[in-house]
């Protein structure tokens, strides 16, 4: 059985409509994500799973059981914000050891369980330090450590590491991920971060206007996305014009503005006629000198920037019909490729690695 079940999950205010028919089955012990812009729904999903709001229709199911009729404050279920809401006026120890302290549990076990939670953290020293006296990642750290204190079934966080400077959030990551391999607790996670989806989840959900546009690992989401929407939302993208002249499941084909004939992996939704979009990744680019022995066929391109990244070259090309195209490729290919600024060259990729989507 599924542990966590989300069934045709709706929530309206009025005449919006905040999500719109979310289902989803989360196994016992995985990282699932919830990534989407501002306004997309995966907060309001969490809300309600946490019992902050209620749906307009639709069910949870928690270990096959209802979980939508239990009050808020017997689900059980640990919560991290953004915010680290800590208490103030109590030590470290002190804001672990409080929802063991409000259930009631023996002293004994209380010591126990918050030495094992700090321990958990790496910040069994601070035991005794008061909130204002950590760091904002220390902090946020204690807030983990109290969420899990109790053995809750479901960790829910809410964009937990989004007030964070990108260093402490990259180490926050890090331990999150280990306190997930450690703990195996299951973790539903929201943020609008790609790069933190893609480092942290087993699984991802990208949600966009209240409905999940599709779920898979981020390799799934990155290699095979189902729609122009995914494409964009996870990772960098080139998005060219195409007529498309045939399509079916196995292949697509049309041209380019300047009539370059192009091809691509299935869209059974398209027809010939219609106007589509290429997605191409940056990385998935060949670019080769004009003139150069291995530049046979591509499609004509024109030069316009060349950037040192360190371990790649950031290539800003522009197209015949004056559309720009960044590509990306390793700094030891670039010495004796002959591109300089103004440079004429070619372009070209591997057909399994693009895909033909609708213009809208």
């Amino acid at each position: 059985m599924t542990f966590l079940q989300i069934q045709h999950l709706r929530k309206t205010y009025d005449d919006v409509v905040a999500i719109d028919n979310v289902s989803l089955d989360i196994e016992r012990g995985e990282f699932m994500t919830f990534l989407g812009p501002s306004g997309s729904g995966k907060s309001t999903t969490l809300y309600i799973v946490a019992g902050f709001q209620e749906p307009t229709e639709g069910r949870v199911l928690l270990d096959g059981k209802p979980l939508l009729s239990v009050a808020p404050n017997k689900r059980n279920i640990g919560m991290v914000f953004q915010r680290y809401t800590l208490f103030p006026h109590l030590t470290v120890g002190e804001n672990v050891a409080f929802p063991l302290r409000v259930r009631r549990r023996p002293d004994a076990e209380v010591r126990k369980k918050v030495d094992e939670m700090l321990a958990l953290v790496h910040l069994s020293e601070f035991r005794d330090r008061m909130p204002a006296q950590m760091s904002g990642g220390q902090q946020q750290r204690v807030a983990i450590a109290r969420a899990l204190a109790y053995d809750p079934p479901v960790l829910l966080m809410d964009e937990p590491l989004s007030a964070l400077d990108k260093k402490l959030r990259e180490e926050i990551q890090l331990e999150l991920r280990r306190i997930h391999q450690e703990t195996g607790v299951t973790i539903l996670y929201v943020t609008h971060d790609q790069e933190e989806a893609l480092r942290l989840s087993d699984r991802i959900a990208v949600f966009n206007k209240g409905r999940i546009e599709q779920c898979g690992t981020g390799e799934e989401l990155y290699s095979n996305p189902a729609s122009k929407f995914v494409a964009n939302f996870i990772g960098n993208s080139n998005f060219l014009p195409v007529r498309v002249t045939s399509s079916s499941t196995e292949q697509s084909s049309g041209v380019f503005p300047n009539g370059h004939a192009v091809t691509a992996a299935g869209n059974a939704s398209l027809t010939a006629g219609d106007e589509g979009t290429l997605m191409v990744r940056p990385e998935q680019i060949r670019i080769r000198a004009l003139g150069a022995s291995n530049a046979s066929a591509g499609l004509p391109v024109t030069v316009r920037d060349i950037t040192y990244l360190g371990d790649a070259m950031h290539y800003a090309v522009a197209t015949p019909w004056e559309q720009e195209i960044s590509i990306r490729m390793p700094a030891g290919d670039h010495r004796d490729s002959g591109l300089v600024i103004g440079t004429q060259a070619l372009v070209d990729w591997d057909v399994r690695d693009v895909r033909l989507f609708t213009q809208a």
